[in-house]
Parts: structure tokens; C-alpha cells; sequence
């Protein structure tokens, strides 16, 4: 089904990575008006410029902002809001990992993570709630991730900002609502983005090596490539999911059914 999204505008952070950019592709090829947020300048463009190469007439422009400065965001979502006259989808995508034990975290390890995670999700929600509330069918989707719901050891500095986010999504729902507002979240299991293909290539693994690490940790036995986690997030931007709301959607291979 083409144009599910048709003369929708939506903002998504997080542009320049993996998810982010293959969302922006597909909603463009679904009739968005798309504009991409990241603070990677470079990579931010080479996205902008993979999706219109790949949809001549794909409407996607890009913005670089700091989600963790809430002016910044202020001043990105204005610009974008400007240049689509008017927003009706939010897909907040940025966020950064630590890697430690919390026993070993430090308060700026802490910072850091809680700054971009968990208080830039809240920073761009806020700003663009103003032109969400002027739309009669506005959505926001939330990538948070199977970690968010499920315990590991080693990332929990960056699994507690995803749970924090499952909560906000729903706070966000219940708040929102009276506006017509749908708030969702995605949880992602292990997705294989180009940053872990190259990581992989680089350790010499191939298809069978790399699908070899999630065969104990997914139902499924295997990495989910991009496209499996962007129709999720399409769908839930969709009218065609109209009713729901509030919604934490595993998309995980089965991991959090183990």
C-alpha cells in the first residue's frame, strides 16, 4: 500500500543513523514531507541526500539541533515547522549508549546519557506539541528498546533511559489524548543497522557468524534488518492505527517472550 502517509509532515531525530534514516526513507516513499534532525552534520546530509537519490521527488529536508538543548530543539522544530507549515508526526529516534556496569557508572557517564535519551525525547515532544495540537490525526513515536522492558548486564545506564521512556510515552498518552494526540513506542530487539554490519565486517564476520550471536537470544535466531523495525514505527504514525494509544510494541524476534 503506497502513500499511507500521504500530505503528512513529520520530524524525526536521529536522521543521520541507521533507523532514522530508513524511516525517512520510507516515509517518503509513503508520501510524507520529511525533515531529519541530527547533530552530525556530515552524516545528517549523506542521509538527506540517500533518500532523495533513492525517491526523486521525495520532500525531505534536514535540520542540525542538539536535542540535549532544549533550545536548540526549540529552534529546529520551529524551522521545520516552517518549512512543512505544520507538523503531524514526531518519531524520536536520537539517542547514545554508554557501556558499563552500574557499579562503575560516573555522574557524568550519567549526564550524558540522561541528557540525550531521556531528556531530549522530552524536549522534542514539548516543543512540537504545539503544532501536533493544531493536527487533526498527530502521532508520536517513540524508538525505545526491548532493553527497556527486559534486564542484561553491561548497558543498564542506557536500558533505564528506554524504560523511562516507555513510561513517558504512556504519560504522554494519557495527557495528550483530549488533543487527538496518539503517543506509541517501538522497543527494537538487536537490529542490524549499518554501524553493527560495519562493526562486524570489521571482526571478519559474515551473515552466518552475525546471526550466530542473537541464536540464543531471539526466538527468531537472528538480527531484525531496518525495514522490520521502520514499518512498525509507519504504522503506528498510520491512521490506520487510529485506535491505538499508549502502546509499548515489542518488536523484538520473540526475545521478551522468553
Amino acid at each position: 500500500m503506497a502513500n499511507r502517509l500521504s500530505k503528512k509532515k513529520a520530524i524525526i531525530t536521529g536522521g543521520a543513523g541507521g533507523i532514522g534514516n530508513g524511516t525517512g526513507k520510507l516515509f517518503c516513499a509513503e508520501g510524507a514531507e520529511v525533515v531529519l534532525i541530527d547533530q552530525d552534520i556530515k552524516a545528517l546530509e549523506i542521509s538527506r541526500k540517500h533518500i532523495y537519490d533513492n525517491y526523486n521527488d521525495a520532500k525531505v529536508e534536514s535540520i542540525v539541533a542538539d536535542i540535549s538543548d532544549e533550545k536548540s530543539v526549540i529552534g529546529a522544530v520551529e524551522r521545520a515547522a516552517e518549512t512543512m507549515n505544520g507538523v503531524d508526526i514526531l518519531v524520536n529516534n536520537a539517542g547514545i549508549r554508554k557501556f558499563s556496569y552500574l557499579t562503575e557508572s560516573t555522574s557524568e557517564s550519567w549526564q550524558d546519557i540522561l541528557s540525550v535519551n531521556l531528556l531530549g525525547t522530552a524536549f522534542c515532544a514539548k516543543a512540537v506539541m504545539p503544532y501536533l495540537r493544531q493536527s487533526p490525526n498527530a502521532a508520536i513515536v517513540n524508538v525505545s528498546s526491548v532493553y527497556g522492558v527486559i534486564g542484561r548486564k553491561n548497558m543498564g545506564q542506557y536500558d533505564a533511559t528506554k524504560a523511562a521512556i516507555n513510561s513517558m510515552t504512556r504519560t504522554l498518552a494519557n495527557e495528550e489524548a483530549e488533543n487527538s494526540i496518539r503517543v506509541n513506542a517501538v522497543c527494537p530487539g538487536g537490529t542490524l543497522t549499518p554501524f553493527h554490519q560495519a562493526r562486524f565486517a570489521a571482526d571478519g564476520l559474515d551473515e552466518e557468524g552475525i546471526n550466530a550471536l542473537q541464536a540464543d537470544i531471539t526466538l527468531m535466531k537472528r538480527w531484525a534488518n531496518v525495514e522490520e523495525i521502520t514499518y512498525p514505527i509507519l504504522w503506528l504514525a498510520s491512521d490506520e492505527a487510529s485506535f491505538i494509544t499508549g502502546t509499548i510494541l515489542m518488536v523484538d524476534g520473540g526475545k521478551s517472550a522468553m
